[in-house]
């Protein structure tokens, strides 16, 4: 596929001035033997075709604007551009243009002169700048021509802005703006639209000051009211003079400063609703407009923050009781736009900013605010909120901890963040995810200070566990105190899957704050309730949960699961989904399949001993008679200790072996002839010589028959289970509730299909010369790392394969038989 570094846009200009797009395609540079001379290619990526073969000559100006546009005329009319998609493939062909033509590519224009007719280039190359018409009525079309067609041209748009300026020819076009409203001359109010589009786009900050000053700019704005394409003008200044209200939540004292605003609030006016959308190219033209704004707002943000009487004011009307509603929201409002500018500041600015601010105490204010009743009071006051924790959480920490000394648990900031977001009124619960995203960033370690002695983690999370926790689960300990959910509508689901994520994030993150919650609260327990949920987002978020628990491999969880049979919920959802396959189904089986490949034995003994009865008939994935296979071996092992102990010996001796025998060992091997060798002999370790031969190889081949007849008891499990497709498992166990022995198996061995004393196993006198089947499941159940994949559906046309398997299965290789 073609890099997308190369990936353009073809335009065009056409005879309104207007860019048409002439497709998309990918951009090449090469010598063309038709143009004699290297040329840009550009195919279409639809079809291949060619869109563009335009030769690169030494004379033509090509301009390269806003890092990814190519700019360039090839005739008197015809003017042509290349949009990239990547600033990388933009560069790559200005590279190629600049080396054809012999310029730095580090210029943005490779000629002085554009591609003009002869008599005009002599004009340009003769008079040092540009001759504007004089400023009259009878004028104003030929000055809106003479603007229109010096766009195009870099060098003749360079002359325009400085005649421009040179000549204070803006405020003469302003007069006869209002010459022409009076005489309601709507042909030359078209005209000055038009002229002053054409200056927008010259993209000049001189010319912008001007613009935008006092007195001027509020004719600016009426001269853009009178859109040609418009049949009634807008009413922009009627906006802005009569609609619009300038509020000082506070007074401002600073002329320059309330001018300021005031320009500021009326250029991005201008940006966002006065001058038309603008065209890609357009969008480029006015990248000064951009800066204009975004260097007022540094400015205003600077003056204001330097005003102490100003700041000093704000924060005590904010927090005055005496303070009405309807000033309070103002002055939130105020604030919440404030934290907005400052985003524009740059990184060393923007911390003097939040230190100011956290100075004259906002934590302490916004804790204020957000006690109060008027919701659009508070929704500003967590906007707020938000800045400062993605500033700086540690900031907000340090406060909450230091107020935890002095205050109730109740009116701590962190526990009214959480109240809110428990208390969001929204049925989206938009409110809520945000607040719990603030949180997450909170209690998250790795945005902690990193000290010698780690004390923030240490410090924050003990406080947060302590005073804050409980208000964060009293909704799921409120919700959870029957069998099923007390309330299950929407909006609830919603807010439980939100304080369930959070806990996730804790499980994940937080080691024994959280391990020590959980035990201690029986907070398991009381998620599992989830599972019958009528909410499949929410049962899915509870077993998410204890997958993290389980995740962690540690034993102080898993005791707590088998003590209070915490699998029993997990089973039940199973049996309920039946034979549906959807996501709750491979979630309950992918939490199975870690347990046994991580080979969690507490936990495979206590599946295996408590809800086999329940899963054994579920054949169309092997988990379930895998973490039987898993029980059955380790079961083999508690029985025969000296077995085990043996064959921990000959994996010790044969992977580990002791450093300081090793010299021993190794002239033993080569003293030793081959072959009188005997079979395990030379893993033997030569302290372990002194025993009697027969005592050491005796429990070995009892052991090896042992594993040959469980061999066979395994490919009979196998050979019953139906491998052919997903089948609907046909459960025989109802669970109740209330007991926990409807889900207790029988003995283990008694439901192994190929049990030693079953009529029909491999093993047994009554099958001589059966060769069971054998798949490749087998192998992925029965040897260590053998598993290929989570859940394995076979292919329905297996079934045609099972004669011809049969004769092909090799039997398991003696080093899976030790280290299954």
């Amino acid at each position: 596929m073609t890099d997308t570094r190369r990936r353009v846009k073809v335009y065009t200009l056409n005879e309104d001035r207007q860019w048409d797009d002439r497709g998309t395609g990918h951009v090449s540079s090469g010598y063309v033997e038709r143009l004699k001379g290297m040329s840009l290619l550009v195919r279409a990526e639809s079809d291949g075709s060619l869109l563009l073969e335009s030769k690169i000559n030494p004379n033509t100006a090509y301009q390269k604007q806003q890092d990814t546009l190519i700019v360039w005329s090839e005739a008197e009319n015809y003017d042509l551009a290349l949009s990239f998609q990547e600033k990388a493939g933009c560069d790559e062909i200005w590279e190629k243009i600049c080396q054809v033509q012999g310029k730095d590519p580090s210029v943005d224009i490779t000629q002085d002169l554009v591609d003009e007719s002869e008599e005009e280039r002599f004009d340009d190359m003769s008079s040092p700048g540009l001759e504007l018409p004089s400023c009259e009525l009878s004028r104003l079309e030929e000055i809106a021509e003479l603007v229109a067609s010096s766009l195009p041209s870099p060098l003749r748009r360079e002359k325009l802005a400085l005649a421009l300026e040179n000549e204070g020819y803006i405020k003469k076009l302003l007069e006869l703006f209002h010459v022409c409203e009076d005489l309601e001359n709507i042909e030359g109010l078209h005209h000055l639209y038009e002229i002053i589009k054409g200056i927008f786009l010259l993209n000049r900050t001189a010319l912008f000051e001007v613009m935008f000053s006092e007195e001027c700019i509020m004719d600016v704005i009426g001269c853009l009211e009178y859109d040609p394409a418009l049949s009634q003008p807008r009413k922009h200044r009627e906006f802005l003079t009569k609609t619009a209200k300038f509020k000082e939540v506070i007074p401002i004292s600073d002329p320059e400063l309330k001018q300021k605003i005031h320009q500021t609030y009326r250029v991005q006016y201008i940006q966002d609703m006065v001058l038309p959308t603008p065209s890609v190219f357009e969008e480029n033209m006015l990248s000064t407009l951009h800066s204009f704004i975004f260097f007022n707002k540094v400015e205003i943000v600077g003056m204001l923050q330097e005003d102490e009487k100003f700041l000093t004011d704000l924060f005590a009307q904010l927090t005055d009781e005496a303070t009405d509603e309807e000033k309070r929201q103002e002055l939130v409002n105020f604030l919440k736009e404030f934290c907005a500018f400052s985003q524009t500041l740059q990184p060393q600015n923007r911390d003097a900013f939040f230190k100011t601010l956290s100075n004259m105490g906002i934590l302490p204010a916004l804790e204020v605010i957000l006690g109060m009743d008027d919701t659009q009071v508070r929704s500003a006051a967590t906007d707020i909120f938000s800045y400062l924790v993605e500033y700086n959480p540690s900031m907000v920490r340090e406060f909450v901890m230091q107020e935890a000394q002095q205050n109730d648990d109740d009116i701590l900031l962190i526990n009214l963040i959480i109240e809110h977001m428990i208390c969001d009124t929204d049925p989206e619960l938009g409110g809520a995810v945000q607040l719990m995203g603030l949180l997450r960033t909170l209690v998250d370690p790795e945005n902690m200070l990193a000290t010698a002695n780690k004390t923030e983690k240490t410090e924050f999370l003990g406080f947060f566990y302590k005073h804050c926790m409980h208000v964060l689960t009293a909704p799921l300990l409120a919700n959870t105190t029957e069998d099923k959910p007390s309330k299950d509508d929407f909006q609830t689901a919603q807010l439980l899957a939100l304080v369930l994520e959070l806990l996730t994030f804790c499980v994940e993150h937080h080691t024994y704050h959280i391990k020590n919650y959980i035990i201690n609260k029986d907070i398991l327990r009381r998620v599992l309730v989830l599972m019958a949920s009528k909410h499949a987002f929410l049962a899915l978020c509870a077993l998410r949960f204890k997958r993290k628990i389980i995740g962690l491999k540690d034993e102080f969880y898993n005791r707590y699961i088998m003590k209070s049979f915490l699998f029993e919920p997990v089973v039940k959802a199973f049996l309920n989904n039946g034979s549906r396959y959807n996501l709750m189904n491979s979630a309950i089986i992918e939490m199975f399949e870690f347990i046994r490949v991580e080979d969690i034995k507490s936990l495979t003994a206590h599946v295996i001993e408590n809800y086999w009865k329940a899963l054994e008939d579920v054949d169309y994935v092997q988990t379930f008679k895998g973490l039987k296979l898993r029980f059955e071996q380790q079961r083999e092992r508690q029985d025969n200790p000296k077995l085990d102990s043996m064959r921990s010996i000959l994996r010790n001796h044969r992977y580990r072996r002791d450093a300081r025998t090793l010299e021993d060992e190794e002239e033993m091997w080569f003293n030793t002839d081959e072959d009188d060798m005997e079979d395990g002999e030379a893993v033997v370790s030569p302290s372990d010589k002194t025993k009697n031969d027969d005592d050491i190889m005796d429990p070995i081949s009892k052991f090896m028959e042992r594993k040959k007849l469980k061999e066979s008891e395994e490919k009979e499990v196998l050979l019953k289970t139906n491998l052919s497709g997903r089948q609907s498992p046909s459960f025989k166990l109802s669970l109740s509730s209330g007991t926990k022995t409807n889900l207790t198996s029988q003995s283990p061995a008694a439901n192994l299909p190929g049990s030693p004393g079953s009529p029909g196993s491999p093993g047994s006198p009554g099958s001589p010369g059966s060769v069971p089947k054998s798949t490749s499941q087998t192998a992925a159940i029965t040897t260590k790392g053998g598993l290929v994949g989570l859940v394995d559906y076979p292919d329905d046309d297996e079934d045609d394969d099972e004669d011809e398997d049969k004769e092909d299965t090799l039997p398991l290789s003696k080093k899976a038989k030790f280290e299954s």
